[in-house]
């Protein structure tokens, strides 16, 4: 059973989403080593966003319940959040809605910025992590590849991402009217990372050309003779030459703090998450910092709803996800019913050839009538499988057959809904 616990910036704090970042992904380990039942954990965490996606054995309410309470202690400890603060902003998402929401997230459509280029990228590094510390499991793996090909099909077939809509882009367009020529400024970007270059390519879309970069890695000589940029090893140097610092580096604590920021007319934008500024910047004179929290709070999201045709998509693709998982929940039912049908076959035929009837014509029709006798039954359990009703056709095999169709033999039984009868043994 899936359960996905999810806050954002919709329902949760940003100095939240802040602590969570630095501290759940790391636990995800210790949440599946630690539980007897959550067998999967696949922990998102953005700048605007937590989700942790779990994989639970026990499809009951108890022990979704246990899950859910186990996840939130795991999280808040890692995080330094307390467990009633997590209860009061996570929203429990269980069963068939979870794979929607992963589609709708992946595909940008619950972004701060509908449509948003990163996100997918980082739905993607999600799992990458999860089977670096070994947390991830079957059913999380199909559900995150098909989630990222949605993603793609969305991007490729709709409107949606079509733009290039991302933070950093959102950033700029609030940050143009107070400056008033791109190409006239100075900007110096915090940060070698991915986020870092997709940041230059959204300031040279808008003109800008005086770019510099500073990295406290050491990587500033590296990314600037990679991206034609202005290289700084001292980051109060770099300030005072810049007019308009980005920050969107990966660390725990405030690379611009107010001791390397000199009093002058600057704008300071902030995307990193933790933060990568620290508040009291803003009240240096002549500064003005915008951060995400602020961001989120001018996000144009009335003209940059996703399309009709895009959610329709993520809708789309979830049922056909939820049908091919209905099958082959119903899988070992078939294999174990083509095994009694088969079984009984060869004993016919091993008693025949016992009373010295072996004519090879004879058996072999014999087969071709079970194929064709099982072929009806195997298109009935895909159709009651995709209507939600595998429990009937499993009654149906018990109170028959005496069967029992609860066995591990699903890829098996996927290939048994529309094979051959096997062919002779003898």
């Amino acid at each position: 059973m899936l359960i996905c616990l999810t806050a954002s910036h919709r329902n949760a704090r940003f100095d939240l989403l802040e602590k969570l970042s630095i501290g759940a992904p790391s636990a995800a380990s210790t949440l599946v080593d630690g539980s007897d039942f959550v067998s999967g954990a696949v922990v998102l965490a953005t700048c605007n966003r937590f989700e942790a996606y779990l994989d639970v054995d026990e499809p009951l309410t108890a022990a979704s319940a246990v899950a859910v309470e186990a996840t939130i202690s795991t999280m808040s400890e890692a995080s330094g959040v307390s467990p009633d603060e997590m209860r009061d902003s996570v929203r429990v998402i269980t069963g068939d809605e979870v794979v929607e929401h992963l589609f709708a997230v992946s595909s940008g459509l619950e972004s701060v910025v509908v449509g948003e280029d990163e996100i997918s990228g980082q739905v993607r590094r999600a799992l990458e992590r999860a089977r670096e510390v070994g947390t991830t499991s079957s059913d999380l793996e199909r559900l995150f590849q098909k989630a990222s090909h949605t993603s793609r099909g969305v991007k490729n077939r709709t409107n949606v991402g079509g733009a290039g809509r991302s933070l950093v882009r959102l950033a700029l367009e609030l940050a143009s009217s107070r400056v008033t020529d791109w190409a006239e400024a100075r900007v110096l970007i915090v940060g070698t990372g991915q986020y870092a270059a997709t940041t230059v390519v959204a300031l040279r879309d808008r003109g800008a050309g005086d770019l510099a970069v500073f990295s406290g890695s050491g990587r500033a000589s590296w990314f600037g003779l990679k991206h034609d940029l202005r290289p700084y090893d001292d980051l109060a140097e770099a300030i005072a030459w810049s007019d308009v610092v980005i920050t969107c580096t990966t660390t725990a604590e405030p690379v611009v703090v107010p001791s390397v920021v000199d009093e002058a007319r600057r704008l300071v934008i902030d995307l990193g998450l933790p933060r990568n500024v620290d508040p009291a910047v803003a009240s240096v004179p002549g500064v003005e910092l915008l951060d995400l929290e602020t961001i989120s709070l001018h996000a144009p999201l009335t003209q940059l709803q996703a399309a009709d045709d895009a959610r329709a998509m993520v809708t789309s693709a979830a049922a056909e996800f939820q049908a091919v998982a209905a099958e082959q929940s119903l899988a070992p039912a078939v294999v174990a019913l083509r095994k009694h049908v088969y079984d009984v076959l060869d004993a016919e035929i091993e008693r025949a050839r016992g009373r010295g009837d072996s004519a090879e014509g004879t058996e072999q029709a014999l087969r071709h009538l079970a194929g064709v006798l099982l072929h009806t039954p195997s298109v009935r359990a895909r159709e009651l499988a995709r209507e939600g009703r595998g429990d009937e056709f499993r009654a149906g095999l018990e109170a028959l057959f005496g069967i029992s169709g609860t066995g591990g033999q699903a890829v098996a039984g996927l290939r048994s809904l529309g094979d051959e009868p096997r062919a002779s043994a003898g």
